[in-house]
C-alpha cells in the first residue's frame, strides 16, 4: 500500500474528526458497548452516517452502511474503533463492511477487546479492502477510554469532579449551611457531564449532607445515568431523594460484605440495586473492587461527585483518569472542609503523574482539567 499524501491525510483526519463527534452523540447511553461513530464517504461526500445507539445496538458501522445503501459500493468507511469480528447478538460488522462493497476503511483505533484485537482489520484486508489504521488515534483513545479500560483492566474510566472556593474549600464548618459554591453556567456544565457518563457516583457522606438527586435536568437531555452511592454500612436513608426516586431513576448502592442484611432487603424493596465488595485495610470500601463491580455490570464511564474523602482516595489510589475542578472566584475566608486532602492535592500537582490540559471559564467560575499521564495516550 502506498503512503498517503499530505492531502489524503488531512482529508482522512477531517472525516475522522467528524466521526468522533458523531459517536459522542450517545456517549453515556451505549454501555456496555463503546460509543462509536462511522461515516461512509463517496467522492468526497458523506453518504452514510451512523453511531452506536442506546444500549449498544445497532452498531455504528451497520447504521452508516444502511443509510448509504448502494452508494457504499466503492466508498470509504471512516470508523472510530475497529469493526467487530465476532458473533454476539448481531453478526460481525467486519463482514457487513465486506458485503457492502466498501473498498477502503480508515479506522482510528484497534479494539483491545480480546474478541476483536485486530481480527476485524485482518478480515477486511483479507477481502481486498484497503485498511488504514491509526488516524486520530489519540483522540479516539480518549473517546473510547472507558471501553478500553473495561476490557483491559476490568474497571471503567472515571472522571472526578470537584467544586471549590477560591481558597480550596468544598464546604464550611460543621454548623455552616450548605455552600452554593458555583454559579448557573458551571452547574449547567455539570449537568452535561452527567449526561455523557454512564453513571454518577457519590459517597454516602455526600448523600447524608446534601440529599442530592444526581439527575440530568437540562431541557432536551432525556437521559438517566445510573446513580451510585458508596455506602460501607448501608446507612443510606430510605427517605432520601435517591431512594424515593429509585423506581424511575436507577440507583446502585455499593456496600461492604458485612453490611446489615435487613438494610439491604429494605433498599431492594424500594427499588435500589445493592452490590457488596471487600473492605480495604483503612475500613473504607475497596474502591478498586467497587469499580471492578461496576465494570462487571457493563458500565464504562463514571462521573464521581463523591465529596472530599472519596475524591482524595480516588486520586491517591490512581483510580481517577480525569480530574475536573470547578473553582469559584470567592474564598471562604474561614475554616472549612478542603476539597482535597493534602496528600491528594500534592499528588495532583505532580506533573509527572497528572497533566493540566485545559482551563476555561464558565460564567464567573473557572474550570481546570487534569488527565492522568498515560490515561489518554494511544494504545501501542
Amino acid at each position: 500500500m502506498m503512503a498517503a499524501s499530505v492531502t489524503d491525510t488531512a482529508t482522512d483526519e477531517s472525516f475522522m474528526a467528524a466521526a468522533l463527534t458523531l459517536g459522542r452523540r450517545y456517549m453515556g447511553q451505549t454501555w456496555p458497548n463503546p460509543a462509536v461513530g462511522a461515516l461512509v464517504v463517496r467522492d468526497g461526500q458523506i453518504v452514510g452516517r451512523g453511531m452506536t445507539k442506546p444500549s449498544g445496538r445497532p452498531h455504528a458501522e451497520t447504521e452508516a452502511l444502511q443509510e448509504a445503501g448502494d452508494l457504499a459500493r466503492g466508498a470509504t468507511l471512516y470508523v472510530t474503533l475497529e469493526p467487530c469480528s465476532h458473533h454476539g447478538l448481531t453478526p460481525p460488522c467486519a463482514d457487513a463492511v465486506v458485503a457492502a462493497g466498501i473498498t477502503r476503511v480508515v479506522s482510528a483505533l484497534e479494539d483491545p477487546d480480546a474478541r476483536v484485537a485486530g481480527r476485524g482489520h485482518a478480515r477486511m484486508a483479507a477481502a481486498g479492502i484497503d485498511v488504514v489504521t491509526g488516524t486520530l488515534q489519540a483522540e479516539a483513545h480518549r473517546a473510547h477510554l472507558g471501553h478500553i479500560l473495561r476490557v483491559t483492566q476490568g474497571r471503567p474510566m472515571l472522571t472526578l469532579k470537584l467544586a471549590e472556593t477560591a481558597d480550596g474549600y468544598a464546604a464550611g464548618g460543621d454548623h455552616d449551611p450548605r455552600l452554593m459554591i458555583t454559579g448557573l453556567a458551571a452547574n449547567n456544565r455539570v449537568q452535561m457531564w452527567r449526561a455523557f457518563h454512564d453513571a454518577v457516583m457519590i459517597g454516602v457522606g455526600t448523600a447524608h449532607a446534601d440529599d442530592p438527586l444526581l439527575t440530568v435536568r437540562l431541557p432536551g437531555l432525556e437521559r438517566k445515568p445510573w446513580r451510585i452511592v458508596l455506602d460501607t454500612k448501608l446507612s443510606l436513608s430510605l427517605r432520601s431523594r435517591l431512594v424515593s426516586t429509585a423506581q424511575d431513576w436507577p440507583v446502585l448502592v455499593i456496600c461492604g460484605e458485612a453490611a446489615p442484611k435487613d438494610a439491604e432487603t429494605a433498599l431492594i424493596k424500594a427499588g435500589v440495586h445493592v452490590t457488596r465488595v471487600a473492605i480495604a485495610a483503612d475500613g473504607h470500601l475497596d474502591l478498586a473492587a467497587a469499580l471492578g463491580a461496576l465494570a462487571a455490570r457493563g458500565l464504562t464511564r463514571i462521573f464521581s461527585e463523591g465529596g472530599p474523602t472519596v475524591a482524595s482516595h480516588l486520586v491517591r489510589q490512581d483510580l481517577a483518569d480525569e480530574v475536573v475542578i470547578v473553582r469559584a472566584p470567592r474564598p471562604l475566608l474561614r475554616p472549612g472542609v478542603p476539597s482535597l486532602q493534602d496528600a491528594a492535592r500534592v499528588a495532583l500537582a505532580d506533573q509527572n503523574h497528572w497533566r493540566p490540559y485545559d482551563v476555561e471559564a464558565a460564567g464567573i467560575d473557572q474550570i481546570l482539567r487534569y488527565e492522568r499521564v498515560g490515561a489518554c495516550l494511544p494504545v501501542l
